[in-house]
């Protein structure tokens, strides 16, 4: 199944924030920025590359951690830096299916859109009960379709 790379983007991104005060941060968010504009299989054999690099120069800092002071408890120090990069490494198998199909999207705005007409009319119409809003999103879709 094909991961929508604006999501993956804009999740690494929030956690990153817009101006990271780190190198480390500053160079994920770059390589972030350039994750839609991945356009063929060597476009992402560099890319990966280019993460995996990263991940070698930056390994030690983002696996610092902070003890509990008198305990053996303890948190990385730069959480969100880390989940951002995870997050990419653990969606990595998922994320480029759409080059070897084109008929795959490298993300899901066009369903998003049309799922918004849907739940706008939902809103509409509040007071359904669920077997009545589960018919609503049947005829929905029907008649959708139908045009």
């Amino acid at each position: 199944m094909q991961r929508c790379l604006v999501h993956i983007q804009r999740m690494c991104l929030l956690w990153l924030t817009r101006y990271p005060k780190h190198e480390s941060g500053q160079q994920l968010r770059g390589l972030i920025l350039m994750l839609l504009r991945i356009k063929t299989h060597n476009d992402k054999l560099f890319w990966i590359k280019q993460l995996d690099n990263w991940y070698v120069i930056h390994k030690v800092y983002i696996n610092e951690k902070t003890f509990k002071e008198n305990s053996k408890r303890y948190w990385y120090t730069h959480k969100l830096l880390r989940r951002s990069y995870f997050t990419i490494k653990r969606a990595l198998p998922n994320m480029f299916h759409y080059l070897s199909n084109p008929k795959i999207p490298h993300t899901t705005n066009g369903i998003e859109g049309y799922f918004s007409h849907l739940k706008n009319h939902l809103d509409l119409h509040r007071g359904l009960t669920p077997k009545n809003r589960i018919n609503f999103i049947k005829w929905y879709v029907y008649f959708s379709n139908k045009k």
